[in-house]
């Protein structure tokens, strides 16, 4: 990150930290209970440099953290949102963020399990959603009815879901009578269960296990998380 980049105000720095809010941070300041390379600051509008300066609140010394990673193994009846006022949302699971501004790589329908990815970095979640990318995302279904021998080819061949919307082909593997492995490069509005219902079959259960590089970590029970590692973000930046 460039010298200018790393320059900001002290009250945007403990804030996007979530120290507090703005207010509540800039009340901090001004009581001398932030301390800045040794010494105390009474002014939110100084400048610090997040690479290089000392910060500390009431003794605790603060580490900018610029960009975090998190793999998320979604519980359902949970929703793919940053913050919602009535339901917990995928981002209220991250209980050792240390940004403010994290929110979920696509989302996942309430009832669906799996991988998701949560994170802040802008760059990277158009990456791996935009549809010029062609970035897989793997899923296992279990369905209502017997899966038919003609429903692998109709997958493959793109299905018509309703008049505003057909599905890229996608890739249908059998795993049992009611069970299979649908790989897609798009994410519409409940797209795999709309798929289904358009050869006149239902999802009872779906879990997301795969997005490009990024398998879902067999050790994380649901609504466990960890961060990801330097290995997995570099992949997933060269997802194709």
């Amino acid at each position: 990150m460039s010298k200018s980049n790393s320059m900001l105000r002290l009250d945007k720095y403990l804030a996007d930290l979530s120290v507090g809010t703005r207010t509540e941070v800039k009340q901090l300041i001004r009581k001398g209970r932030v301390m800045v390379n040794g010494n105390t600051i009474i002014v939110p509008e100084t400048k610090v440099n997040s690479n290089q300066d000392r910060i500390s609140v009431d003794g605790r010394e603060l580490s900018y953290v610029h960009l975090e990673y998190y793999m998320l193994n979604k519980p359902a009846g949970v929703v793919s949102a940053s913050n919602d006022k009535k339901q917990t949302t995928v981002v209220d699971l991250i209980e050792e963020a240390k940004r403010k501004d994290l929110f979920p790589v696509g989302r996942l329908d309430k009832d669906t399990e799996g991988l998701l990815i949560i994170t802040n970095d802008g760059d990277l979640a158009h990456q791996l959603l935009s549809p010029k990318k062609h970035v897989d995302k793997v899923y296992f279904a279990r369905l209502r009815d017997p899966l038919k021998k003609e429903d692998e080819e109709a997958f493959a061949s793109g299905l018509t879901i309703d008049e505003e919307f057909t599905a890229l082909p996608a890739v249908l593997k059998r795993v049992s009578e009611r069970e299979a492995y649908v790989t897609i490069r798009e994410g519409k509005f409940h797209q795999i269960k709309r798929m289904f219902e358009a050869v006149k079959n239902e999802v009872v259960y779906l879990k997301r296990i795969s997005m490009g590089s990024l398998n879902l970590d067999e050790n994380l029970s649901l609504g466990e998380y960890r961060e990801l590692t330097e290995d997995e973000i570099k992949a997933l930046r060269s997802s194709k």
